[in-house]
């Protein structure tokens, strides 16, 4: 047999992480439809023009090209790439569909992206992102971007591995002061782009950046100021933005509609999941599609993996001839979540197999018979597994023992002899009927160890 060559940035659980996976996708899809949200899936592919336009380079895209085209240079409009992410995608499926949809649309998606960087903790080349999106049509009132970071909020929370801050700010805000104090669009989104690294190179660093791009020292200081701003207080997050525009001159309508908005945002926060949304102005989020509100959430004690879900509020990421298809979205990285919780052990299956019971086999000759019990079980929604070899029935309890399975069914083998099932924790042993018998709901399906505690 060739020799393995393992590919890094490609995640493959073991069966326990799939099941670590598969929790925290049924409890997302349980909050998103919980709050209306629809879902759908789109394809892996998208042409390679569509990818590159929100601003990914090329060599984050994977080309796909057939393998008698391999010796093809260049990319044509027919070049295919796997998607980098959902929002691409969905831009297309609402231009496609728009017709056959009903706005305001709200969708989420889970599905595997592809991106080639370095693989790194929590970066992977392949993974799973969980995306949540209100699309309108030609408008979007203001109420969704209040209500997208709390339900993705709440289904964070809602996964039982810890509690979650999501940061918040509105680049109206931004765009306001920097309009003030002298900034055209383009260096104010290119001001926007230095303050989104400061948490990766630091004041110095973004200084250093805005001074090379040609802001003032002033300019640069009062960024810098600005983007310091941060709290729980939505009365004193506005007092101290106004402070700081005061004294720069950098009042206007642009940064009273933006703290507006981002003191409606914290207020609701505070009465609907307190403690859950903080302002902090230097989120600013690098894609110039952004246009108002704009988020980034930390896993609280693990804040060195980053952001774990972001996103905002966009205008004209979806257009056709004048009609526009404005939304507010965000992401969850799936894969940087459930590899940190593997790691740590936060979250654990209760049982290795899904099977509630195993059925013992007798001899090798009534095994049938044994296949029929099962399958009585298994129609009436139980899943059971039968006893891999007609062993001594010690052998086959510790079979089910190492699997986690908590009852072994003995075939009772004719002569008007009961059916017996055990529960191989406490050892009772009882009389059963495979057409009525039903275990206990908290071990028909697999449980989780969460922080040594079992919570089914």
């Amino acid at each position: 047999m060739a020799r393995l060559h393992p590919l890094s940035g490609f995640p493959e659980w073991l069966p326990q992480g799939r099941e670590v996976e598969r929790h925290l996708i049924r409890t997302l899809r349980r909050v998103f439809t919980l709050h209306g949200f629809v879902e759908i899936e789109t394809r892996a592919v998208e042409p390679l023009g569509d990818l590159l336009r929100k601003g990914e380079t090329s060599k984050e895209v994977y080309v796909l090209r057939r393998l008698q085209d391999a010796d093809r240079t260049g990319y044509d409009a027919k070049t295919l790439g796997l998607r980098f992410d959902l929002t691409v995608p969905l831009a297309r499926y609402v231009l496609e569909n728009a017709g056959q949809l009903d706005f305001p649309f709200k969708r989420y998606q889970i599905q595997k992206v592809w991106r080639g960087e370095r693989p790194q903790e929590g970066r992977f080349r392949e993974f799973l992102q969980a995306d949540l999106d209100v699309i309108g049509l030609g408008q979007l009132p203001f109420h969704y971007e209040v209500e997208l970071p709390l339900v993705m909020a709440e289904a964070l929370t809602a996964m039982g591995i810890g509690g979650f801050k999501v940061r918040v700010n509105n680049r109206k805000v931004a765009e306001g002061v920097y309009q003030g104090i002298g900034l055209g669009p383009e260096q104010a989104e290119v001001a926007l782009r230095w303050v989104d690294k400061l948490d990766k190179i630091g004041p110095a660093g973004v200084a250093a950046g805005l001074a090379g791009e040609g802001l003032s020292d002033e300019q640069c200081q009062v960024t810098l100021s600005l983007a310091a701003i941060s709290g729980d207080d939505p009365a004193a997050v506005a007092c101290a933005v106004r402070e700081l525009a005061g004294v720069a001159g950098a009042g206007n309508a642009s940064l009273e509609e933006g703290l507006a908005e981002l003191t409606a945002l914290l207020d609701a926060g505070q009465r609907r999941l307190p403690g859950v949304l903080t302002a902090d102005l230097k989120i600013a989020r690098g894609l110039d599609y952004y246009t108002g509100s704009v988020y980034e959430t930390v896993w609280l004690g693990q804040e060195s993996l980053g952001s774990v879900c972001s996103g905002g509020r966009y205008d004209s990421l979806a257009t056709a001839g004048s009609q526009t298809y404005p939304g507010v979205g965000l992401s969850i990285g799936v894969s940087r979540l459930v590899s940190r919780v593997l790691a740590l052990g936060l979250l654990a299956p209760s049982r290795l197999s899904p099977a509630a019971v195993l059925v013992a086999v007798v001899d090798e000759p009534s095994r049938a018979a044994s296949d029929t019990i099962a399958s009585q079980l298994r129609a009436r929604g139980i899943p059971t597994d039968v006893a891999p070899v007609a062993a001594k029935f010690g052998k086959q309890l510790k079979y089910a023992d190492r699997r986690g399975i908590p009852f072994v069914w003995f075939p009772a083998g004719g002569d008007g002899l009961q059916d017996q099932v055990k529960d191989i924790r406490s050892g009772e042993q009882v009389d059963a009927a495979a057409a009525t018998w039903t275990p206990p709901a908290a071990d028909l399906r697999v449980g989780f160890v969460r922080a040594g505690e079992l919570d089914h």
